[in-house]
Parts: C-alpha cells; structure tokens; sequence
C-alpha cells in the first residue's frame, strides 16, 4: 500500500494541486502568456476534443455490446451440453426400446410356435385339475409381463419423441444464439476498428496530446471525487485473498489491453479481475456486467482494498480498488494496464469477490 501511495503522489492521485504533468494545460495558460496561433489552437484543440469523444463514444459501445456477446457466448455452452445430454438419453432409450422389442419378438415366436392358440383357450382345454391351476398362473403371469412390456414400450417411444423435440428445440436456440454471438462480435470488433482508425490518423504529436487529454479529464474527475471527502471514512484493510489479487493484478501493469482476453499476456478490463481472483482462489463472473449482478454489493464507505469498483450505468467496465483511492485497470484498446484514481470515471457500485470475511 506505500508503494501505491507513492505512485499516486506522483500521479497527483491523493488530492492537492494539479502536479507538473498539468502545470502546461493549454486549457489554463500561466497569467501573462498567450497561446500561439490564438483562433488556430482553439480550433485544434476542440478537434482534438471532439476526436477523443468520439474514439471514447466507440470503445464505450464497444464494452456495451460485450455484454450481449457473453450472454450469448455462455448460451451457446450451456444448450451444446444440454444437447449432448438429451443425445446420450436418446441414445440410451432406443437401447432399451431395441431390447424390449427383441423380448417382444421372442414372445411372438412362442406363441406362433404354440400353434397361435390364446393362453385362455389352452387353460380351458386343460381337462387336469393341477395341470389347469398350473395353466391358470402361467397365464396370469404371462397377461402381467405383455401389459407390462406394452406399457414399457409406449413411454419409451413417447420417450424418445419428447427428447427429440427438445433436442430439435435445442439446436434451433443454439443457431439463434450463435448468430446473436457473432453479431455482437462484428458489432464490437467494427466499433473498436473504426476507433484505431480515428486515432491512427493523428499525428504522432496529437496522439501523446490526445494521451495527455484523457489523462487530464481523468484528473480532473477523480479531484471532484476526492474533493466530496469520500475517502475521509474509508479506512478498510484488505483481506487475505484481497491482497493475493490485488498482486496479481499489479504485476500485470503495462500489459496491453485486449479486447476478450483473459491474459497471461494482454487482458480486457474484466479478463483482469477474473485472473486476480483466481490467483486468490476465488471463482468471479467472467463480464463486468454479471460481476455486478451476482457478486456482493457493498457501500463505497466500507470498501477495502481488492473489492472492484464498476463503473457506468450499465456496468460495462471494471477496476480493482487498491486503496488511498486508486484502482488497477485495463483501459481500452490501444492503453495497458496501469494505475488511475477510482474516481476518474461514474461509479456505478462496488462489489465483493470473497463475500463477508
């Protein structure tokens, strides 16, 4: 955690003034100086701003559709293993349908070979009285195991018609939710192409302002945040699978961010958290968006270090709270991980991974 204080020091993460990286905001010249160009910087700074919203506007739409693209992608594994159950009850019931029609079979051939006379007839043409009582068992058995095998026969058929429909069911929302997966996978992979385009047409010198400029926005939200004393009360220590995460996840720091990757090499915002935890033994949702939904819901008061903090409204990133008011994140495409302050984008909600302890 002093490690971390340090850096965001240096950052200018903990509150104050703005550090030297900010001390050049051509947003707020020093008194006495005036920009060069007057009207032409204005102009090019707001086509930089712009530019930024824009590529900020397709990567947030890009981390919206994920959502859809993992719940169609956890469908399609869900209906394939419930599709190779109901083949293996298929499989299993006309084993023993072919089994009882075999019986069946031998049944018949009995009775033809008996001279194809019912068991009642031959039970009334018995003229032994033992011989008759006999006879008289034989067939009562005989009625039981034909109703018996009749019976077995019209469910096992009516059987394999139900898991055949459901199979054919299966197989038609597995297609539909195929198509909905690669669908949601064109629609992200289109925005985020259409964002490195915008951004490879800067020069190289508007790509490290375009930098500065996200750095500077984050800046100047996470000093809002701070600046409402949210942090005055948070004094949480993190438990023990929390530092266990919480390094794993710093140690990925200036690994490229990938959209769906899970690492060990690149990673997207959720793909980070998922490993963290693992790396703590603990077993998290896969997206941001279900992270949110089925993971422990916790004040942002009683926050402790290793808890994840999501943000937006419709849960579409996540980072890792390391304390002292800053988190551990993948970014967006084209950044890597790296340390920001917690309160650099809207927080949604915070969350626990490993429950109450």
């Amino acid at each position: 955690m002093t490690c971390t204080a340090v850096v965001l020091c240096a950052m200018g993460l903990l509150g104050g003034t703005a550090t030297a990286a900010y001390a050049d905001d051509p947003k707020n010249p020093p008194a006495g100086t005036e920009r060069a160009g007057g009207a032409t910087a204005d102009a090019d700074a707001r086509r930089l701003d712009d530019v930024r919203k824009k590529i900020d506007a397709l990567y947030r739409k890009a981390e919206q559709a994920t959502d859809a693209y993992n719940a169609a992608k956890e469908q399609v594994g869900l209906q394939q293993k419930e599709i190779v159950e109901l083949a293996r009850s298929i499989d299993a019931t006309q084993r023993r349908l072919a089994t009882l029609k075999r019986q069946a079979g031998a049944l018949a051939s009995a009775q033809y070979r008996g001279g194809g006379l019912p068991a009642e007839a031959k039970l009334m043409l018995n003229v032994d009285p033992e011989g008759f009582l006999d006879n008289a068992t034989l067939a009562r058995k005989g009625q039981l195991a034909a109703k018996r095998m009749i019976s077995q026969l019209s469910r096992l058929e009516g059987d394999l018609e139900g898991y055949s429909q459901s199979a054919t069911d299966r197989w038609e929302k597995l297609e539909a939710n195929r198509k909905k997966k690669e669908s949601a996978r064109r629609d992200i992979e289109k925005k985020i192409d259409e964002a490195k385009k915008l951004e490879s047409r800067l020069a190289a010198k508007e790509k490290d302002r375009l930098k500065k400029l996200e750095d500077e926005l984050a800046f100047e939200q996470q000093q809002k945040w701070l600046d409402s004393g949210v942090l005055k009360d948070i004094s949480n220590k993190a438990s023990a699978p929390g530092k266990k995460a919480i390094a794993y996840a710093t140690a990925q720091i200036g690994k490229d961010y990938v959209w769906g990757a899970e690492g060990p090499d690149t990673f997207d915002c959720s793909g980070l958290t998922l490993r963290a935890w693992q790396a703590a033994h603990r077993t998290i949702p896969r997206t941001s968006q279900e992270q949110w939904r089925q993971l422990r819901r916790v004040d942002i008061k009683d926050m402790r270090p290793g808890d994840l903090i999501i943000y937006f409204t419709d849960a579409s990133h996540v980072g890792m709270y390391l304390g002292n008011g800053a988190i551990v994140h993948a970014p967006r495409p084209g950044r890597q991980v790296t340390i920001t302050g917690a309160g650099s984008m809207p927080i949604l909600g915070v969350v626990r991974p490993d429950g109450d302890r």
